[in-house]
């Protein structure tokens, strides 16, 4: 559900001319509101909100909704003020998930393979490939748009531009059901009709960084130069893709195949807690889940974040480097547990002690990821005093280890090996009896 801004000026003919406008950026309109009223006819012309519970937020909000001021992320309780006749629904995830596939791999796939899937509802399509068959970029636009709308009773928007960026701010502003042609001589002129946040990637920070400098539309930002615009945001990489946006420039391809950056979870508790013990245990299913997820994938990751978000909706997070690669909630959640503690500024990880701030949401998040076959890991101390050599066995004169030992720590490599290897047994345990029917004790 976009939430970017829309210029009505925008939406009109900007000429015939596809030379070039071989990029697509399609979006379906209001996905998951969508498809429950083509599930439900009865549901058509109603305000249909995604998202139900005193504690969850908008998913998605058909057009009807919006009028009453309602988007995504926006707490259903406030949704439901400001939409008191609105239809309420719970998210069906694997039903929206079930359609996404299908429009994918039986309208998408079969124009071209150069598709890079942004999201459930969301796609950049490169159809230079698929020109001589199709004829023109707005034919292969006009045939994806009466597919979705004639197998799914949903409908899509498409822009054809000659880059990804203009793609898709003309994709958000021929919304809803439209197609959006952008001549590529033209790109420049389109993009700075648009405010500020019409551009992909600024949002309020950066929005009201630029206002200090007297930049309040794309117009202005044009004018300035990359210098300026370093000096305006302390950074040349912003100010490179400043510059180059504000004149319509994109020079990024479309990428069939993303790397993964981050697996995360997260959860919403039912009522704010203050309860150490009981974000404790949500932490740890996070960690639990995040770790069977690396391990499906055959990833590794080195970098652990925590996320909170309290009851007044303000959120704090603070990550962490490991030592070695892991995936292994086994690592994870003493990690997590001790960034919580830092974060709220306590002295200790102990259950019995409480938070000194109402927490209304926790969970985690990897990231540095890697290849399982491509990650090399380096030895610790532990590792390196794992086993002792013939000579070291036949010679030592047995005694209790003590803290810090070499053979302490031994012990202390070989236990989180087993522990690794358990999660990795539970995991098959859960896939054949549920993701609650085993839990490993840390």
């Amino acid at each position: 559900m976009s939430t970017a801004p829309r210029i009505a000026a925008a939406k009109r003919d900007w000429g015939h001319d596809e030379t070039g406008c071989t990029i697509l950026h399609i979006d379906m309109d209001a996905f998951f509101a969508s498809l429950e009223i083509a599930r439900n006819p009865e549901l058509r012309g109603k305000p249909v909100i995604i998202g139900t519970g005193p504690r969850a937020v908008v998913s998605a909000a058909s057009y009807e909704a919006r009028r009453y001021g309602v988007n995504s992320a926006m707490p259903a309780a406030t949704a439901q003020r400001l939409c008191p006749n609105g239809v309420f629904l719970p998210v069906d995830i694997k039903y929206y998930r079930a359609v996404s596939h299908q429009i994918f791999h039986n309208i998408l796939s079969q124009i071209t393979d150069r598709i890079e899937q942004v999201s459930v509802d969301e796609c950049y399509m490169d159809v230079s490939g698929a020109l001589l068959q199709w004829g023109s970029p707005t034919a292969i636009a006009r045939h994806v748009r009466a597919e979705v709308a004639k197998r799914f009773g949903i409908t899509c928007s498409v822009g054809i531009a000659a880059n990804k960026l203009v793609a898709k701010m003309a994709s958000t502003n021929a919304k809803p059901d439209g197609m959006l042609l952008i001549p590529a001589a033209r790109s420049a002129e389109f993009v700075q009709l648009m405010p500020l946040r019409g551009i992909p990637g600024i949002g309020p920070s950066l929005e009201k960084r630029l206002n200090a400098w007297g930049i309040n539309s794309v117009a202005e930002l044009a004018t300035y130069s990359p210098a300026q615009l370093e000096q305006a945001t302390g950074s040349a990489a912003a100010a490179k893709h400043l510059w180059q946006a504000s004149h319509g420039i994109d020079t990024r391809v479309v990428t069939t195949e993303r790397e993964e950056k981050s697996i995360g979870a997260e959860r919403t508790f039912n009522t704010d807690t203050t309860d150490t013990a009981t974000v404790h245990a949500l932490l740890r299913r996070c960690c639990e889940e995040v770790a069977a997820t690396l391990r499906r994938k055959r990833l590794f990751t080195r970098t652990l974040t925590v996320k909170l978000r309290f009851s007044d909706l303000s959120y704090m997070t603070r990550s962490r480097t490991m030592q070695r690669p892991t995936d292994a909630s086994s690592d994870l959640y003493p990690l997590a547990t001790q960034l919580l503690t830092e974060m709220l500024g306590m002295e200790t990880t102990s259950d019995a002690v409480p938070l000194p701030r109402a927490i209304r949401l926790a969970g985690i998040s990897t990231g540095s990821l890697s290849a399982r076959e491509r990650t090399a890991i380096q030895p610790t101390l532990d590792d390196l005093f794992d086993e002792p050599t013939s000579a070291q066995q036949s010679h030592s004169t047995p005694r209790s280890p003590s803290a810090g030992s070499p053979s302490s720590d031994a012990n202390t490599a070989k236990q989180k090996e087993r522990l690794r290897t358990l999660e990795s047994t539970l995991d098959e345990v859960r896939k054949k009896f549920g993701n609650n029917s085993a839990q490993l004790g840390l």
